[in-house]
């Protein structure tokens, strides 16, 4: 099964969904699709490697302008779905591409958000829904993050952004230039490794299709979840284990906290920016 996220609109469609995947043991793939690109995974291979040091510091933002006029009054059902709560649930900007810089900032850096202050605005007047959002992370281990999504900011079109910075390196990553990525180890000349280049890694090659040098993005991305999704269901009907490369497809449990994670960035806003937990249990199954 293949789902868009936010997984659902409530909490308790999410734990009622996360518990029937559990239940039932079926294959289950949230689209959150930058980790489709090669140098996502690269990203994470480095950072898992230890190749950056200990993580002290992540910085994620999701920069878009198509909502910074009124768009929901004019027709456009784009905009008309993603404004409107009884369809898109409590969360706008939030919901629609916070939730993914958030995972991504996640998934990258393998580490666990414990807690987030968050400051939810809606410039537009008579949206129903938040068009910003910055938030501060702390992670599990002492590393702080700052995340700020926002479909207000003039003069960005999808600019996606990753900075992580440990104590022996940093790696930046951008999403409108996705076949590169900048890691800067402490001390020595910044390097550029680029997809299918000789610096990537098993998981970037496992995701690299095209000939290094030509251009590979966003449809590609789809493709690689898709595919590494075809790998685990055919490693189940043949009876034999999936390649490991395969499993970096979030899945229920990666939805059900980013619904978790919608609602801790509400209650904090709505309490003045209060440091709000992010729960460590998720199914109740």
């Amino acid at each position: 099964m293949i789902c868009d996220k936010p997984l659902t609109t409530t909490l308790d469609d999410a734990l009622d969904l996360s518990d029937t995947v559990k239940r039932t043991g079926l294959i289950f793939g949230l689209t959150h699709t930058y980790v489709g690109y090669p140098l996502v995974r690269q990203a994470r291979e480095m950072v898992l490697a230890g190749e950056l040091g200990a993580v002290r510091m992540v910085q994620v933002e999701y920069a878009q302008d198509w909502l910074s006029t009124p768009l929901e009054v004019t027709g456009s059902k784009q905009a008309d779905w993603r404004t409107d709560p009884a369809r898109s649930g409590p969360a706008g900007c939030l919901g629609d591409i916070g939730t993914h810089a958030f995972h991504l900032a996640c998934f990258t850096t393998g580490l666990r958000c414990t807690e987030l202050a968050a400051d939810l605005t809606t410039f537009v007047p008579g949206r129903r829904l938040d068009d910003n959002v910055q938030l501060m992370l702390r992670f599990a281990g002492g590393a702080k993050g700052s995340l700020w999504a926002s479909q207000i900011a003039v003069g960005n079109e999808n600019h996606l952004k990753l900075r992580i910075y440990g104590d022996k390196g940093g790696l930046v990553w951008e999403q409108e230039n996705p076949n590169y990525l900048h890691f800067s180890p402490l001390g020595e000349q910044p390097r550029l490794i680029t997809r299918g280049g000789p610096g990537a890694g098993g998981a970037a090659q496992w995701a690299t299709r095209i000939p290094a040098g030509h251009p590979e993005g966003y449809f590609e991305a789809f493709a690689q979840l898709y595919l590494d999704l075809a790998e685990q269901m055919n490693a189940r009907l043949e009876g034999h284990a999936p390649d490991p490369r395969a499993l970096l497809v979030p899945g229920v449990e990666d939805g059900l906290q980013g619904v978790q994670f919608i609602l801790a960035v509400l209650q904090s806003a709505q309490n003045g920016s209060a440091w709000t937990a992010m729960p460590r249990t998720t199914s109740a199954f």
